[in-house]
């Protein structure tokens, strides 16, 4: 029985078209370590941005002596600081992220790929986290283009299994990442403990947090009818329905509070909150939605 060959998750022609684009935030996040960011703020990077006047207990070693040697005053140089970027995606890996056509798990990898490789090749610092029940994964912090192999190893090997527990994974997060940053969550976000309690973990604080919300069409607008069985992928609790057209519009409109719901949750804390389809090319939410939203620029 012949292989089956998994697609790459990005291919060369869409990196490309990646390389001309950067994480943003809304807040003002500083890193430990200079990096490849440049900010407004002026400190003592390589690049010059100004002068000032020289006063008492300014460091001499910036003063420019040939301005001095021309004007018989001190004037000290100012320079562009930079600072690094942390990049935090979790990516939900709960047993009902395998499902769909096209599939909830494999539209959330290209996605956290697609940042995670913006990110290395702005030379943010980045990390992937897997998140179920914990999180029983994650790359850690990596910098640079070269890590982008081990990035999109790393995201291609993770497969959906297990119950999710949003709650436990974000507090797991939160406890072992306290650096500010900007915080992606790729999730359907459907937990039966609810998303409040894990989101709590994410909103607002340190985070710039991001809310994707994913779900495949026949979630969305489910194809069923008659007397049917429904498992429940994740723990097998199981409800025998009959499937008619008041029970769908039932459905739909408890689906949409849902949703409302949590992305109010999401924005009365800071956080933005973004509702998309699998049936939504993935590179169209790179390109256009995350940028309308200000993610990328």
């Amino acid at each position: 029985m012949a292989t089956q060959v998994r697609q790459p998750l990005l291919d060369s022609a869409f990196m490309a078209r990646l390389d001309q684009i950067d994480i943003l935030s809304r807040k003002i996040l500083a890193g430990k370590m200079k990096g490849e960011r440049r900010s407004k703020r002026r400190g003592q990077s390589v690049e010059f941005a100004d002068y000032r006047n020289y006063v008492i207990g300014d460091d001499l070693r910036f003063i420019d002596w040939n301005i001095y040697a021309r004007l018989d005053r001190l004037f000290l140089k100012l320079f562009l600081e930079e600072e690094d970027l942390s990049l935090h995606i979790l990516i939900d890996t709960s047993k009902s992220m395998d499902y769909g056509n096209p599939s909830k798990g494999r539209y959330i990898q290209q996605v956290a790929a697609a940042l995670g490789y913006i990110g290395l090749v702005n030379y943010n610092r980045v990390s992937i986290s897997a998140i179920a029940d914990g999180v029983p994964a994650t790359t850690g912090a990596m910098r640079g283009r070269t890590r982008v192999g081990q990035m999109l190893d790393f995201i291609s090997n993770l497969e959906p299994a297990g119950p999710g527990n949003l709650a436990e994974a974000c507090r797991r997060f939160a406890l072992a990442n306290r650096t500010r940053g900007v915080c992606v969550v790729l999730s359907d976000f459907f937990d039966k403990n609810g998303f409040e309690n894990g989101l709590r973990y994410v909103a607002g604080g340190r985070y710039d947090l991001f809310a994707i919300q994913v779900l495949s069409p026949q979630e969305i607008d489910p194809d069923l009818q008659g007397d049917l069985k429904l498992v429940d992928v994740e723990d097998a609790d199981m409800a025998e329905v009959s499937i008619t057209q008041p029970l769908l519009k039932k459905y739909k409109n408890n689906l949409n509070a849902y949703c409302l719901s949590l992305k109010e949750f999401i924005t009365r804390r800071g956080g933005t909150y973004l509702f998309t389809s699998t049936s939504v090319p993935f590179d169209t939410l790179v390109l256009n939605y995350l940028r309308e939203r200000g993610l990328l620029g």
